[in-house]
């Protein structure tokens, strides 16, 4: 698996930024992309990475990644579809425009990402597309309107590109995970707590884990870690599927 070449999206921080860090450390080719370009670009030189300044709700960005990514390194071969956002709010006064930025965000980008990306790996004869989902993806809750659809988006693209991945080698999987320690969920806390009425400390025991089985945050590099094995020859023959990480959220 060395020296393959990764894009990493949303790679500045949280989730991405694990997942970066454990492909780096797997001797991978990375190009990590980010809207932050100062956190973006600290993070890709401590891995030695190349970064990629991309808005990737512009859809010529999308495919500038890819071909930026192309030109440095002469392949595509992983594509982690990560980059999203949280926005918590009654569907009643969900504003139009933001439910417009996450769509485009976290749907779109990832269909055009995709795309882009496919046939550097159909020419290949392998690839690996791994979608960042949710257990939102899976499963609802209040007030996320936007990030739910997105999330249950994603799980469609997910199964329809691993239909047409698999002659071409290519594995297209999503990871669910449930509430994991980062700054974009640090951010929920003082939403949920006005969505909900409750105080700020009650938030992540009274909504966060409230479904949980394993009472505790998921750790980044606990993601970073599956997309590594779904990244593996031993996962060779999975596809189509959500690897969920939730703490037993959706055993019920």
């Amino acid at each position: 698996m060395s020296q393959k070449v990764a894009v990493v999206t949303g790679a500045a921080s949280g989730i991405g930024l694990a997942v970066a860090e454990a492909l780096a450390a797997g001797d991978y080719r990375l190009v990590m992309a980010d809207v932050n370009t100062e956190s973006g670009q600290r993070e890709a030189d401590r891995l030695n990475a190349y970064f990629v300044h991309a808005d990737l709700t512009d859809r010529t960005a999308c495919k500038a990644l890819i071909d930026a990514a192309a030109a440095k390194f002469g392949s595509v071969d992983v594509l982690i579809n990560n980059a999203g956002i949280q926005h918590v709010s009654p569907v009643e006064d969900f504003p139009e425009d933001k439910w417009d930025f996450i769509i485009r965000l976290m749907l779109t980008a990832p269909f055009l990402l995709t795309k882009y990306a496919w046939p550097h790996m159909k020419a290949a004869g392998w690839g690996r597309v791994i979608n960042i989902s949710s257990v939102h993806g899976l499963r609802a809750s209040e007030f996320k309107s936007a990030y739910i659809s997105a999330k249950h988006g994603i799980m469609g693209l997910t199964k329809t590109t691993a239909l047409e991945g698999g002659p071409f080698g290519i594995t297209v999987n999503a990871i669910c995970p449930a509430y994991v320690r980062t700054p974009l969920v640090d951010n929920q806390i003082d939403a949920q707590a006005a969505s909900h009425g409750i105080p700020r400390e009650e938030v992540i025991g009274s909504i966060m884990l409230k479904k949980a089985a394993i009472k505790r945050m998921i750790e980044p590099s606990e993601i970073g870690a599956a997309a590594m094995y779904l990244c593996s020859d031993a996962a060779g023959c999975m596809t189509g599927t959500d690897f969920t990480i939730d703490c037993g959220w959706t055993a019920c």
